[in-house]
């Protein structure tokens, strides 16, 4: 959805509604978690977020909160969705003077501990979505070097006449999202207490 001003929360919970019933925009669902699917750009941020497991844990504490998307320019919608497979959330930003309305949904939460512990999710683009893909954010602690990582993987294609039309405005907005997402978090581990950031 695309609108001149920012949409109301009575507007984005009945997109929402709506869009929750529908499949996805795309066919090979769940593939960040293996190979992501030949004709789409894929994009991959990764940024250290610091060493140990009080990092881990807060950046774990700020993805559930969705803080990589507290850009000023982008927001999740809400940021009270729960992080489990079958939610669906709103992806907000403003670009060109416009408000774009994204609606997305959970495809699978990672909760693993081992040598590498990781935590994240992946989220699938609906029908209302401009682009059609996936995304993933992950958080990892690689336990033999202690360092505490912030990865999204991400594959996409346009799914609006305007994402086309516009496409290299498109690519400067997905790389700037992975820059300042991962800012994001970066600053969310800082404000943390007993997190060692280096």
């Amino acid at each position: 959805m695309l609108s001149l001003r920012k949409p109301s929360p009575e507007s984005i919970r009945h997109i929402l509604a709506a869009q929750a019933k529908l499949p996805f925009s795309y066919a090979a669902v769940g593939a960040t978690a293996t190979t992501p699917p030949a004709g789409f750009v894929v994009d991959r941020t990764r940024v250290k977020l610091g060493h140990g497991e009080p990092v881990f844990h807060a950046a774990r504490a700020a993805l559930q909160r969705w803080e990589q998307f507290r850009l000023g320019w982008v927001e999740a919608w809400s940021s009270q969705t729960p992080i489990q497979s079958g939610e669906v959330v709103a992806v907000m930003g403003r670009a060109i003077g416009l408000w774009w309305l994204n609606s997305c949904r959970i495809v699978y939460v990672v909760d693993e501990s081992g040598p590498i512990s990781k935590f994240g999710f992946a989220y699938g683009t609906l029908p209302g979505h401009v682009e059609s893909g996936e995304e993933r954010f992950l958080i990892e602690w690689v336990r033999a070097d202690d360092s505490v990582w912030y990865d999204i993987l991400a594959f996409s294609r346009p799914n609006h006449i305007l994402t086309r039309l516009g496409y290299p405005v498109v690519r400067r907005t997905q790389k700037r999202f992975g820059r300042d997402s991962a800012a994001s978090m970066l600053r969310a581990i800082a404000s943390s207490d007993g997190a060692s950031v280096d």
